[in-house]
């Protein structure tokens, strides 16, 4: 039973640090179909903060900042790209650890879509990357993408899982 003293608390967002903002809000925007909600910069720490979210059909962005600001740290789920300015033109930058090379760390994001091998199909017109396609390996029905920086990305279906687990 959940603590009473943790009423209201919302797993709000994850972050990511990327190497160039305008490929990484390209990919989650047109392939994953996010919505970039708000940009925050800070000119003085040379850093920009990038908050996107999957919306639900009835949800509206709000145009007044404040409450745009309020709707972006209350919902669930968000994604928080953090650019550190810079790094997209320095030919002497590695990149960031994507959490599945040794030392193993952090390990994907996971998006639930309708049909895994529909969702795939329209992945590979757009030449994204995977490194799992549906029908690899032991686990079927699943597959796993690559965003700009090389963070994994799972896409799975609840109906597949739900066989796939049961």
């Amino acid at each position: 039973m959940r603590d009473p003293a943790t009423a209201g608390f919302t797993l709000n967002q994850t972050m990511l640090r990327i190497r160039d903002p305008d490929a990484s809000v390209r990919f989650y925007t047109e392939v994953l179909g996010f919505t970039l909600l708000h940009r925050l910069d800070f000119a003085e720490a040379k850093f920009s903060l990038l908050f996107l979210a999957l919306l639900r059909d009835d949800e509206t962005v709000p145009d007044d900042p404040a409450e745009r600001l309020r709707f972006v740290f209350s919902r669930e789920t968000t994604l928080e790209l953090t650019h550190n300015w810079g790094t997209e033109a320095d030919p002497d930058f590695a990149g960031y650890h994507n959490g599945n090379a040794e030392p193993r760390g952090f390990g994907h994001l996971g998006i639930s879509v309708p049909d895994v091998a529909a969702a795939c199909a329209r992945f590979e017109s757009l030449g994204v990357e995977f490194i799992k396609r549906p029908d690899d390996g032991r686990m079927k029905g699943i597959a796993f993408i690559k965003d700009p920086d090389g963070y994994w990305i799972e896409i799975l279906s609840p109906n597949g899982m739900a066989s796939l687990l049961a």
